[in-house]
């Protein structure tokens, strides 16, 4: 079994134009969670799933830099540009993480992948429901379950988001969670705005060292501690937003129409 994450990235964030190429730390924000994503235990390999876009060129370029393995391909079709960039890497396992959480948890992760390995679920995740801190969230599925949301799926949200099919249909597939002792959903360590960006610059500012790169969960918790302002700022966030807004602009659509 081939367990594959793909880390999917675009420049042309609605709300954060060109977030994860922006500086954090020294270096753009998404070789943070290339990082962060390669040091994920029980990986066979990362790869980067990006747009046909010329202006998300230049992420092809940094993946190349990166020695990281890159697929170009829809830019509103997310959970096409998914699913072939896993048949062209010949997943039969996905981890799925998004470009905007560099504050990912190795860790955390790990957990939801060694879930999915004790059998019985066709997708694991630790968000449904949300226990950990947004920005943490990793989700794990089969190569079957992509494709058969990819053959099924019909409502742009689930197009752009890849995963609703699934999760949407416990009559289809089978699911299940990994949840947190202590319910931390309400905390927001993802980048989808500015202050999300000063957020994490500010932790990366306060945790990050060049010998000791990947702080983990636990870490952040204690400076927030001491620290309780840091996040001030991002209090009137809402988590999955952008989700939330594709719902709201649903639609139904073919495959065939939407790449």
């Amino acid at each position: 079994m081939t367990a594959i994450a793909i880390l999917q990235a675009r420049v042309g964030s609605t709300r954060l134009p060109g977030k994860v190429l922006m500086n954090l730390a020294g270096a753009p924000l998404l070789v943070r969670v290339i990082e962060r994503a390669r040091a994920i235990p029980g990986l066979d390999r990362v790869v980067l799933a990006t747009t046909t876009a010329e202006r998300d060129r230049p992420l092809i370029n940094l993946a190349r830099q990166h020695r990281l393995a890159a697929y170009a391909g829809s830019e509103d079709d997310v959970l096409d540009r998914y699913y072939q960039t896993a048949r062209h890497f010949e997943a039969d396992v996905i981890v799925r993480l998004t470009a905007d959480c560099p504050l990912l948890d190795p860790a955390v992760s790990a957990q939801v992948l060694d879930r999915f390995g004790q059998g019985g679920a066709d997708y694991v995740s630790n968000t449904q429901p949300p226990t950990y801190p947004d920005g943490l969230d990793t989700e794990v599925f089969s190569f079957a379950a992509l494709e058969q949301a990819w053959h099924e799926a019909t409502l742009s949200s689930e197009r752009e988001h890849v995963t609703p099919y699934i999760w949407k249909h416990p009559d289809k597939f089978r699911l299940a969670s990994v949840i947190n002792a202590v319910d931390l959903s309400a905390l927001r360590w993802t980048v989808d705005e500015a202050p999300d960006l000063e957020f994490v610059r500010a932790v990366y500012a306060q945790l990050y060292r060049a010998e000791q790169p990947l702080f983990n969960m636990q870490d952040v918790l204690t400076l927030l501690v001491s620290q309780a302002q840091l996040q001030d700022t991002q209090a009137y966030l809402k988590r999955n937003a952008g989700y939330l807004k594709s719902i709201n602009h649903d639609k139904e659509i073919t495959r065939y129409e939407s790449r």
